[in-house]
């Protein structure tokens, strides 16, 4: 197989996932162009042939790898590279998808995937009607963000009513989207369940007292067996908002049901390849470059 097609790698910065990606590419013989997002200079009104920041036109890359922190810098970008008919891991219309939790959870109900039970209204009052329906505890969370942050664990009227008046009072707009989710009483901790293509590589358990298990947060990371069961959930619910290269967060219910809780489609993975004894820079190395080679047949 040959692959000599040229690849980008857009980043923020280079994190210790990045450094990894970028080791692994190199192992099969492919150097990939580095390519910072604040750089990105898009001409709107003209095509793919105009040049990255690098110099190189953005038509010469048979693929471009989307690492950005930031998540609107990397929607934009995807939008407008898939637009122009360069294909991207993640695509824009898996991103977009991801990137809000609504979305996720229209898409996951729209093909009856198990998740929490899930309520969204857009006024304080309304709010506070639809925790009371699920039951305190409750959980409040913003429809976009990452790595647990402004999540609240609503435990009582007086609590709901606190955290809802001051989100009424911050400014963005999302904050005034009401995304209220049942309290799942998991065994301490949840599950990070990484997809590439059609297979589930590998899971970890992330443990800790706290309710927000995100390693982010301190969770600790072990190993955690991948079954056939867990396989065809997670790879039913990745396909659901498109497929790639995702990270996908499971709770276990006392009863032993699995629930898919969000879609992560710039997933980090600096602290499961340890623990699962898999590769996974290489997994998705591996998986870009059987994509480059399918553009490029």
């Amino acid at each position: 197989m040959r692959f000599n097609a040229r690849i980008a790698i857009l980043v923020t910065h280079i994190r210790p996932e990045e450094k990894l990606l970028i080791s692994a590419f190199q192992a099969h013989g492919i150097e990939p162009d580095v390519i910072l997002d604040r750089d990105l200079h898009f001409n709107i009104n003209d095509d793919a042939s105009q040049l990255a920041p690098n110099g190189t036109p953005w038509n010469a890359y048979a693929l471009v790898m989307e690492r950005c922190v930031s998540t609107s810098r990397g929607l934009y970008a995807t939008a407008i590279l898939n637009a122009w008919g360069i294909p991207t891991i993640n695509r824009y219309a898996t991103a977009a998808l991801c990137a809000d939790k609504l979305h996720t959870s229209l898409a996951l109900a729209r093909h009856g995937i198990p998740q929490p039970e899930t309520r969204l209204t857009f006024t304080t009052d309304a709010a506070v009607d639809s925790i009371e329906s699920l039951g305190y505890p409750a959980v409040l969370k913003p429809v976009t963000g990452s790595w647990g942050r402004l999540l609240a664990r609503v435990n009582d009227r007086d609590s709901a009513e606190a955290i809802l008046e001051h989100r009424e009072t911050l400014g963005d707009y999302t904050q005034h989207v009401y995304y209220v989710q049942e309290y799942v009483n998991k065994p301490q901790r949840d599950i990070r369940a990484f997809v590439v293509g059609d297979r589930t590589i590998c899971a970890i358990y992330r443990t800790s007292p706290h309710w927000i298990t995100n390693t982010a947060r301190g969770g600790q990371a072990s190993n955690c067996p991948v079954t056939p069961e867990m396989n065809e959930l997670c790879v039913r619910a990745a396909n659901t908002v498109g497929g790639g290269v995702l990270a996908l967060d499971l709770f276990e219910t006392p009863e032993g049901e699995l629930l898919v809780n969000e879609i992560n489609h710039t997933m980090e993975f600096r602290n499961s390849s340890a623990p699962t004894g898999v590769n996974i820079a290489d997994e998705v190395v591996r998986y870009a470059l059987t994509q480059t080679l399918e553009v490029t047949a």
